[in-house]
């Protein structure tokens, strides 16, 4: 099994947290999907990480490797077997990912020469961010479908975004008022297979 994708992508450390959680073992490919010799686009057509190649076939977009690696029935489930809660579960893992689509963005428009920068481009997508947390926070206050007592697909997305937003210092102030969202994360990032694939630091 081989793993395709950056140490820095929150898609494709929610991939390697749910494979380290299930205990599955797999070889990582580490490669960058904005290089002109990129790899990437040899496993998945849309030159998008991350990318999962198993037995079956090579398997793209993390939300279906995450449902593909669902159907392994390895432990933990990461999904209610309840359909209609699972189903919320997965658009609580989509919004996630929504806002870690954004939060790149943001990223990749910041490093574009500042008279090159689009202002509406980078108000657009900090409020989606903000929304999108605000809408967490709500889920993980109630303690349900997100920040339960049972590991999910939702808690290891939205704890792999609050990293990537960490990490690149993407909307520094994002904890402030969102108490729920700071508790998931802390419990989250305590856990073996969170702190084995912290990103690495920028050289200086």
């Amino acid at each position: 099994m081989k793993l395709v994708g950056s140490y820095t992508s929150p898609f494709v450390r929610k991939i390697s947290v749910i494979l380290l959680e299930k205990g599955q073992t797999f070889e990582f490919i580490n490669a960058s999907p904005w290089t002109s010799d990129s790899p990437v686009p040899h496993y998945n057509p849309l030159g998008k990480i991350p990318a999962l190649e198993m037995a079956d076939g090579t398997w793209y977009e993390s939300h279906i490797i995450a449902a593909r690696l669902e159907l392994e029935g390895l432990t933990p489930s990461l999904l209610p077997e309840d359909k209609l809660t699972a189903l919320k579960v997965l658009q609580l893992e989509a919004l996630a990912d929504g806002i870690g689509d954004a939060a790149v963005i943001l990223v990749r428009e910041s490093m574009r020469p500042p008279e090159l920068q689009m202002e509406e481009q980078i108000i657009r997508q900090r409020e989606k961010i903000l929304r999108g947390l605000d809408a967490l926070e709500k889920e993980a206050a109630q303690g349900t479908l997100l920040n339960s007592d049972t590991l999910n697909l939702a808690d290891i997305a939205t704890a792999c975004l609050i990293g990537f937003l960490n990490f690149r210092r993407v909307v520094p102030n994002w904890c402030v008022g969102r108490p729920a969202l700071v508790k998931l994360a802390d419990k989250m990032f305590a856990r073996e297979s969170f702190a084995r694939t912290v990103p690495p630091q920028p050289e200086s």
